[in-house]
């Protein structure tokens, strides 16, 4: 069996999802499958991954699925992979030649994998920029939250994970009407009881694109209230940073109005918190439907 499952969620991205096929096939490591998650694609995705599959240069496993959103194709992917590593890659994302190889390589070096939840890398631009900044020089582990709150990091970082860790966890929650639940829930979770092997190197390519949800995200808080919600709530349970804390309670303020039913407070563990912030969370809401409109 290979080493890692690459998996990638796709819709309708038949357009540029040969850039990634492309990076694959240039590995300089083929220790690894890769599995497509096709969310309910109308375009050509279909045809063209069976060609790829068809060609046979690299190892490939296609899942079609009714259409759940990202978070949905992720449940999908956790629930199939069968490696002992995992990483998503983006369909309009790619990795460097060297990347499998580079997992593998920083894998082997961990002795005891007993706490260790797998591997964090670098992101970066077409240019070569880094996305954000860097992991901090001889920084070994370090959990994700300390990453960005301790460390002060910026930008998107590239995850990989042990497969049996984050089978451990409960699934993305899926809502009628609603496609989008934010994915750092789970990694949080997993913060709680493992760290992750930094290494400061690039994993992924990046490129966002017009239709990507990152270049979306006022307009998906008001179609996907109830994902970003149960986000907030599991947010405002583990982060430990007061005035990310305090934004995080704007945010489920905004989306318990975007809803409707006004339980700003069922199962809010920082009930106290949020009750304070009511008027400014309000005020946050009109914001965000301000951003919207423009």
């Amino acid at each position: 069996m290979n080493t890692i499952t690459v998996f990638t969620p796709t819709f309708n991205r038949a357009y540029c999802l040969h850039q990634l096929y492309e990076s694959l096939l240039r590995q300089s490591s083929k220790d690894f499958c890769w599995l497509v998650i096709d969310d309910g694609s109308t375009d050509t995705t279909n045809e063209l991954v069976q060609s790829w599959i068809e060609a046979g240069n690299i190892e490939i496993k296609y899942v079609y699925q009714k259409n759940q959103g990202m978070h949905g194709a992720h449940n999908t992917a956790y629930q199939l992979i069968e490696t002992e590593l995992n990483v998503c890659i983006d369909s309009d994302d790619y990795m460097p030649d060297n990347a499998i190889q580079l997992i593998i390589d920083k894998w082997s070096e961990v002795t005891n994998k007993a706490t260790i939840a797998g591997i964090v890398g670098i992101d970066v631009f077409k240019d070569g920029k880094i996305v954000g900044t860097g992991i901090p020089k001889n920084l070994a582990f370090s959990t994700l939250h300390d990453l960005y709150y301790k460390y002060k990091i910026i930008g998107d970082k590239k995850l990989v994970f042990r497969t049996e860790i984050v089978k451990k966890f409960p699934k993305y929650p899926l809502f009628e009407g609603e496609y989008f639940v934010p994915l750092g829930i789970l990694y949080l979770m997993i913060d709680q009881q493992y760290q992750l092997v930094c290494l400061n190197k690039p994993l992924c390519v990046v490129e966002y694109l017009p239709d990507g949800s990152s270049r979306n995200i006022f307009k998906q808080y008001k179609i996907n209230p109830k994902g970003f919600r149960h986000s907030r709530i599991i947010e405002l349970k583990y982060i430990k940073n007061f005035k990310i804390s305090v934004l995080k309670a704007l945010h489920l303020i905004s989306s318990t109005l975007f809803i409707g039913d006004f339980q700003f407070f069922k199962n809010n563990p920082q009930k106290l918190l949020t009750f304070i912030c009511l008027p400014l969370g309000v005020l946050f809401h009109v914001y965000i439907l301000l951003k919207i409109k423009k």
